[in-house]
């Protein structure tokens, strides 16, 4: 009878952190529609849905780091390179910028603002060169750096990281310098703010939970212009996008919408990547699924 219940069936077993996050990064992509983004109904010429369920599953091992108390830096640059062993290149490096704090954050029972703030406030200058070397496993579309930063590029991978040694930054340093223009990073340094109100909605929310991630991301659209679509069309166009969400009615009205972001090749990625830390939140505080 070892491991059954009263009743003779087998219990189920609590999820970790680890599992709520490669769970919510599947969830995250199973969502739609999601206007412009990769679903389960929808693919990119390039990028597949089958690549972020790859991505998903090759970012456990960096996820469980996280879990533990292997440092930040190092959690994150494991979860990206395991991500990246799938054709499609890069899947969710966003996602799992703010998925590594908040499992460290849920598995050290700071799942919370404060929590957060207490989690990121800890990070080391290490966790800058291993979240800069992250970024030679996959390209990743980022804005330039202002004209004083330019050694801080972190498209330079780990030819910044003297740079970054010399100016003792640690990682939540580096998230300070773009929080006004990346809204990843802008998390980091609000306590993840948007994602803590966003999880509350969807716990308020009925229906499927891939329903209610699909409903989230577009009031997350409709809320502020999406940093990627900025980067990749203009800050005047990431603009458009926004009031082009806020105009939709329903899931159905997002339908037509997905259809023309697709073919706009508009490719909201910054609030997809709130809407896995969001799913990750929800999954924590018991959404049921």
């Amino acid at each position: 009878m070892s491991g059954e219940d009263a009743s003779g069936t087998h219990p189920r077993p609590a999820m970790t952190p680890a599992d709520h996050a490669e769970l919510a990064l599947t969830l995250e992509v199973a969502s739609t529609p999601k206007p412009g983004n990769v679903d389960r109904r929808r693919d990119h010429d390039d990028l597949r849905f089958e690549h972020f369920l790859a991505g998903a599953v090759g970012s456990r091992p960096g996820l469980k780091l996280a879990e533990g108390d292997a440092p930040i830096g190092d959690a994150f640059e494991r979860a990206v390179h395991g991500m990246s062993q799938q054709g499609g290149g890069n899947t969710q490096f966003g996602c799992l910028l703010l998925l590594v704090p908040l499992v460290r954050g849920a598995a050290t029972d700071r799942l919370s603002p404060d929590g957060l703030r207490d989690v990121t406030a800890a990070t080391t200058v290490d966790d800058a060169a291993a979240f800069y070397r992250a970024f030679e496993s996959v390209d990743v579309a980022v804005s330039d750096p202002p004209a004083d930063a330019s050694a801080l590029d972190v498209r330079r991978g780990a030819d910044a990281v003297p740079a970054l040694r010399d100016r003792g930054l640690t990682l939540a340093d580096v998230m300070g310098l773009s929080a006004d223009r990346d809204g990843n990073a802008a998390e980091w340094t609000s306590g993840f703010e948007r994602t803590f109100d966003a999880a509350d909605r969807v716990l308020d929310d009925d229906g499927p939970v891939t329903d209610r991630l699909a409903r989230l991301f577009v009031d997350l659209l409709a809320d502020r212009p999406d940093t990627l679509v900025a980067v990749e069309h203009g800050a005047e166009r990431a603009e458009e996008v926004r009031r082009e969400a806020a105009a939709i009615d329903g899931l159905d009205d997002a339908e037509e919408l997905a259809e023309r972001f697709l073919d706009a090749g508009i490719n909201p990625g910054t609030t997809a990547d709130l809407v896995a830390a969001t799913a990750f939140v929800a999954l924590e505080r018991g959404v049921p699924v």
